[in-house]
């Protein structure tokens, strides 16, 4: 079972790219008494350290910024105007809540011109970002008692269940920031093969900015992607464009616009999953991407990296769903993948990551030592 009050929690905190400060504080508290060191770096990355046995690194990477706005002016009668931070599906926004985060909370509403009095053409586009406004019903003086051009915006959405998921703005990627301390939960008392790098990123939205920083001086060895993913399993969809499907179990990443995954590390992934007898699919999404990018190029001598995706529908909008059997399986193929690391014969090999578990017809000489 899932401890949902702390999915609920960490959904809920407000951290917008560049304003994580409160998603944060959540974050250190869960952590706490779960690794040998924790440190905070400039940029606001939190990392918390495990020792293992030998002093390689591997490095997990879960960003904790979700995508809001930032205010960029108040008109005369009070009304805000505002620029996004990271990618937004505009025809999602209309009339949703949001929290304005200024000398205290204000909530507000965005607003954009009424359909009744749109023009017949008008009515056929999309609205763009920039006619939205956010109303608080408040007045220009009272206004500006709180709010201030610079700050921050949240989306205002609750995480609830629904069906075997769970629905909530910010899934991506406070769903990962839930399996890293689970996985963290589960690992303790453990001895890890590896030292463990586990990193709650910032600024991941907005272009992997803490994910560079922290590769940077990390350096590691081994690493792990983990974000979400396309489930576009819906009605209208082709089985081609599924990327994902929801409920199929958590995601092996082989490629996104940003990265291809270490055929090493998918096949490592994949035999791994077999062993433990975790369900699991293949991500191939044609664009984006995730902090495993920066994971795998920005260490001095680069990293072996690989992704775990959890599949999500209705990603980038107002509320996302996630079921919760894959995020169940996110936490054990995480787990195990981090404890197995050392059995594995990483060496480059001929057969193009083609190599099979010792036990089945036709397996190399590479592989696991089991």
């Amino acid at each position: 079972m899932l401890n949902l009050s702390l999915l609920k929690a960490i959904c809920e905190a407000p951290g917008v790219s560049g304003y994580e400060g409160r998603i944060r504080e959540l974050v250190l508290r869960e952590i706490r008494g779960l690794a040998d060191e924790v440190q905070v770096d400039n940029m606001g990355n939190v990392i918390a350290i495990r020792r293992g046995k030998t002093p390689k690194r591997v490095m997990v990477a879960a960003h904790m910024d979700e995508i809001g706005f930032i205010v960029n002016h108040i008109d005369e009668k009070g009304f805000l105007r505002f620029l996004p931070l990271g990618g937004f599906d505009p025809k999602t926004l209309t009339a949703q809540r949001v929290i304005v985060h200024g000398r205290k909370d204000v909530i507000g509403v965005l607003g954009c011109k009424p359909i009744h009095i749109m023009k017949p053409e008008e009515r056929k586009n999309v609205i763009p970002i920039a006619e939205y406004f956010v109303d608080t019903g408040m007045t220009k003086q009272e206004v500006d008692k709180w709010i201030q051009v610079g700050d921050p915006i949240s989306r205002e959405r609750a995480l609830i269940e629904i069906g075997d998921c769970v629905t909530s703005k910010s899934l991506d990627n406070r769903v990962s920031v839930f399996i890293l301390i689970e996985t963290l939960r589960k690992l303790k008392g453990q001895e890890l093969p590896y030292d463990l790098y586990a990193t709650f990123t910032v600024q991941e939205e907005v272009g992997l900015r803490g994910a560079i920083g922290s590769t940077g001086h990390i350096d590691p060895d081994f690493g792990f992607g983990l974000d979400v993913t396309i489930a576009y399993d819906v009605p209208g969809s082709s089985a081609h464009e599924s990327v994902t499907c929801l409920g199929a179990g958590t995601a092996i990443k082989v490629l996104d616009g940003s990265v291809i995954s270490d055929y090493r590390m998918v096949n490592y992934l994949k035999t791994i999953a077999a062993k433990e007898d975790i369900k699991t699919q293949l991500e191939l999404l044609p664009a984006g991407g995730t902090d495993t990018a920066a994971i795998q190029r920005y260490g001095k001598k680069g990293a072996i990296a690989g992704a775990i995706s959890i599949p999500l529908r209705n990603m980038h909008q107002s509320t996302e769903m996630a079921h919760q059997e894959d995020v169940a399986a996110s936490i054990d193929l995480l787990t195990a993948g981090i404890r197995y690391l050392d059995t594995y014969d990483w060496d480059f090999s001929a057969d193009h990551g083609q190599r099979r578990h010792p036990d089945q017809p036709g397996a190399t000489s590479g592989g696991f030592d089991w």
